[in-house]
């Protein structure tokens, strides 16, 4: 199953106040390093697009739940008292937390028309468990896009 992956890429500013000047303080995100929970990750300076942009897309092989995570690279820039923006030297990274999302198989099934159907729970979706979470990819790999 393919996944398409974006985040919201806009650029975080705090004001603050230092020695009773006001300065600001600016995170801008350059880079993106996905880590699609079955060995497979992405890196890549574009922040993606939904569904039915492919920029940003990771394929699983196989069915099973998987906890996707987003590591962002930050660099810095500040302002004193609205004055020209200056570089920060170095970055930052911050790890989201983990997304728990199920790889469906898109092969057909045969269902039983005696079983009742629960309305509340999707049938499809089994119960993650040892044996439906995280199955790795033999053929693991990191792309760069």
């Amino acid at each position: 199953m393919e996944v398409v992956l974006y985040v919201s890429a806009d650029e975080q500013i705090v004001e603050a106040t230092l020695l009773d000047t006001p300065v600001s303080i600016r995170a801008i995100p350059v880079e993106y390093h996905w880590d699609l929970g079955d060995g497979n990750t992405i890196s890549t300076d574009k922040s993606g697009d939904s569904y039915p942009s492919l920029e940003v897309a990771g394929m699983y092989r196989y069915e099973g739940w998987y906890d996707v995570m987003l590591t962002t690279t930050f660099i810095g820039q500040f302002s004193v008292d609205g004055g020209a923006w200056q570089d920060i030297d170095g970055s930052i990274e911050v790890v989201s937390d983990p997304v728990e999302i199920f790889s469906k198989s898109l092969e057909s099934r045969l269902v039983d028309a005696d079983t009742p159907v629960d309305e509340e729970e999707d049938p499809w979706v089994p119960q993650c468990t040892g044996e439906t979470e995280d199955p790795l990819d033999p053929e693991a790999s990191h792309r760069e896009i």
